[in-house]
């Protein structure tokens, strides 16, 4: 197998000035193109990453500039991605998952484009097919993680499904992120409403609710500030040792705790996952269309694809890629994780957030 070294991340941190300065561009476009012809923008949630040494022989290769616009959790991003469609902070979009897919492709986010190492790309995760206007770029499991630790001194059995995480044992321990605002925490919802459907999961809500769950706006609140397990080689900081997250997530503590423990910190109860896929697509009106696509080909090669896993902990997408020994070590592979239509979701989304909002936040 493959190793993947840790990498400082390379990313160009773009802050509210230079969007509305995006905003007040020459509205031909026609001297925008010129100059920006070499560069290209790949505007994404918080938690991309990709290795600096795989991004520049991308760069060097393709004679392209890459700036990367971070713009929030997914759920953010997408809606923000939505209201700039008609003048687009860049000329691709990466992060838009299956919970919020139909809502970018209803509003006619991204424009058709086939990548070049499509047809390597497992058929499972292919969808739009008549029109390609998005590309498979990574698939992953949203899992409540357990902080081991807590437990082990605890004395209690960490939680294994969804069921278990109303039970009195549990009470305040759970913090998950707002379903409105983001794709984890709606992967999440989406999760309890398969697991019992359109009449069951709100009396599971209003049981969670009662049970001390927490909510918070994003991932990386939940993960980061919130659960006692997230080291990230320092001391946590979060109370809370039950967060949904990722079956990937335990590699992340073990890569960048110092020394690296034999094994994770964090488990994964096994019987709380929802599957999601993440796409890419070529931004209306982009900019620079044809670097754009040069990029969307690059988030599919096999060189993105074996750096994903220890960067951004999901699975790659790409047939035959290799995985590093690490993340096939301390990550959990779930055999049968909830899953739901992409036509249920799409007719059920907004109804189900909207009730989830009046039922958990208010």
């Amino acid at each position: 197998m493959s190793t993947t070294k840790k990498v400082t991340v390379t990313a160009v941190a773009v802050g509210l000035g230079l969007v509305a300065l995006s905003a007040c561009g020459s509205s031909d476009g026609s001297g925008d193109k010129a100059a920006d012809s070499k560069n290209i923008t790949l505007v994404t949630h918080d938690s991309f990453n990709v290795s600096k040494n795989v991004l520049k022989e991308f760069e060097k290769r393709s004679g392209y500039k890459v700036s990367v616009l971070k713009d929030g959790d997914a759920g953010a991003a997408v809606n923000k991605a939505i209201l700039s469609k008609d003048n687009p902070q860049g000329d691709v979009f990466f992060g838009v998952d299956n919970t919020l897919l139909s809502r970018a492709l209803d509003h006619d986010l991204f424009q058709s484009y086939e990548a070049k190492g499509s047809d390597q790309i497992v058929s499972q995760f292919r969808v739009d097919q008549d029109k390609r206007r998005v590309t498979p770029v990574d698939s992953g499991d949203i899992c409540v993680n357990y902080d081991k630790k807590y437990f082990a001194d605890k004395k209690l059995a960490p939680p294994k499904s969804f069921e278990d995480l109303v039970k009195p044992a549990y009470k305040d321990l759970l913090v998950t992120e707002n379903a409105s605002t983001s794709s984890p925490g709606l992967g999440f919802l989406l999760g309890t409403a398969a697991q019992y459907g359109d009449d069951g999961w709100q009396g599971y809500w209003k049981k969670l609710k009662a049970n001390g769950v927490k909510v918070v706006d994003g991932w990386e609140q939940a993960y980061s500030q919130e659960f006692s397990g997230s080291t990230g080689g320092k001391k946590a900081k979060g109370d809370r040792p039950l967060v949904v997250s990722y079956a990937s997530s335990p590699p992340v503590e073990v890569l960048y705790a110092k020394p690296q423990p034999k094994e994770a910190p964090t488990g994964v109860a096994t019987g709380t996952c929802f599957r999601q896929v993440e796409y890419a697509g070529l931004l209306g009106n982009a900019k620079n269309e044809k670097g754009g696509k040069a990029l969307l080909d690059f988030l599919i090669s096999g060189e993105f694809q074996e750096d994903m896993p220890l960067n951004m902990f999901v699975n790659p997408v790409r047939k035959n890629a290799e995985l590093p020994e690490l993340f096939v070590k301390h990550g959990v592979t779930i055999d049968k994780p909830e899953t739901m239509a992409p036509k249920k979701i799409a007719d059920n989304r907004d109804q189900w957030v909207k009730s989830w909002t009046s039922l958990v936040l208010k």
